[in-house]
């Protein structure tokens, strides 16, 4: 599990492809996309990177990932904007793995 890979859109992505990392568009398809999912966290990713918009249609196929260690799958904004969701996933992991909330008090 040494591999990196992104998931989402076409124009969010392509330039990952640059830095070495492997991508895999969104076909927009939920079904399609969940499937591309479990085939990749099954496989050799250790991380997998996918869109805040990708994700959000993904629920419930990333939720049978949240207690696994591997892979870790990490939401990013795309070319539509930040949705917050992906800061959010982070927190959440980090509060759990510490045991309290590292930005309380902290303003955004």
């Amino acid at each position: 599990m040494d591999k990196i890979c992104v998931v989402g859109d076409r124009d969010s992505i392509y330039g990952f492809a640059a830095l070495g990392l492997d991508t895999y568009y969104s076909s927009g398809d939920s079904d399609e996309d969940g499937k591309l999912i479990k085939r990749l966290a099954g496989g050799d990713y250790g991380i997998i990177y996918i869109t805040e918009a990708v994700a959000a249609e993904l629920s419930e196929v990333l939720a049978e990932y949240e207690e696994s260690v591997f892979p870790a799958i990490i939401e990013i904004p795309g070319v539509s904007g930040n949705t917050g969701a992906g800061i959010a996933g982070v927190k959440k992991s980090v509060e759990k793995a510490v045991g309290s909330d590292i930005l309380f008090g902290h303003e955004e």
